[in-house]
């Protein structure tokens, strides 16, 4: 059982185990926030494809119905933030952990933590059958190495690997997000409206928390320090302003 998070270790890690053990018969584990962004969903469909296999895709569930982040901040009557980041454990920790709670008989989990990373067993040992590996620990693959794997595939990471509206962003993030796909900024401006809560902290920097007054000082042409760098590294294909 492979999990991927779509991040450039999984991934690296992902398509190096197929190329080593091509009839393996490795399960590949997606966890979905149903909040991600075109390119991310682009980026996983390329992988099943490259690997061969259908993604095993894991949600949040309200019943029996599957959730994302914005019935979840509906149903909490909260936006997360750093202090309680309830979207990560109820939208990827604990779909992920049933899954594994729910195999029968032994199971190894290939988790891709790098060699140049500390090893985190987390809540693994309440689970005896399953043993987790470390592939890149094991070839001894640091960000340098997973980094000239990608690019010998030809494998490029999506800017944004996790939710659209997360609230971890930084300021050239919300603004290509507005810029590239507006009606999703709209959808988050919407629901700030409706819970009464914003993404951003008022007090991380001197631009508007909300993000109906960030989108207006964006508009109104204020600069954004660095902006021209920072909108190529974020694959932003068309935002110049």
């Amino acid at each position: 059982m492979v999990a991927i998070s779509g991040g450039k270790d999984s991934t690296a890690m992902a398509l190096r185990l197929r190329e080593l053990y091509p009839s393996r018969a490795f399960s590949f584990v997606i966890t979905i926030t149903g909040d991600e962004l075109p390119p991310m969903l682009a980026h996983w469909a390329d992988l099943e494809s490259r690997l061969g296999s259908a993604f095993i895709r894991l949600y949040c569930t309200a019943g029996r119905e599957p959730i994302g982040l914005l019935d979840l901040i509906r149903a909490e009557r909260m936006i997360p933030n750093f202090r309680a980041r309830f979207c990560t454990r109820m939208l990827k920790i604990e779909p992920f952990f049933t899954y594994l709670g729910s195999l029968v008989g032994p199971s190894a989990w290939y988790s891709g933590l790098r060699a140049d990373e500390e090893t985190r067993e987390g809540i693994i040992h309440e689970l005896p059958e399953v043993s987790i590996i470390y592939p890149l620990q094991d070839w001894g693959w640091g960000l340098a190495d997973v980094e000239q794997y990608l690019a010998e595939v030809g494998v490029v990471i999506p800017a944004r690997t996790d939710c659209g509206a997360c609230f971890f962003q930084r300021l050239p993030e919300w603004k290509a997000l507005l810029l590239e796909y507006p009606d999703r900024y709209a959808e988050y401006e919407a629901i700030e409206a409706e819970i009464g809560y914003t993404f951003r902290s008022d007090r991380r920097d001197t631009w508007p928390a909300g993000l109906k007054e960030l989108r207006l000082a964006f508009e109104s042409g204020r600069p954004l320090r660095n902006w021209s760098r920072k909108r190529k590294e974020l694959h932003c294909s068309w935002c110049a302003r």
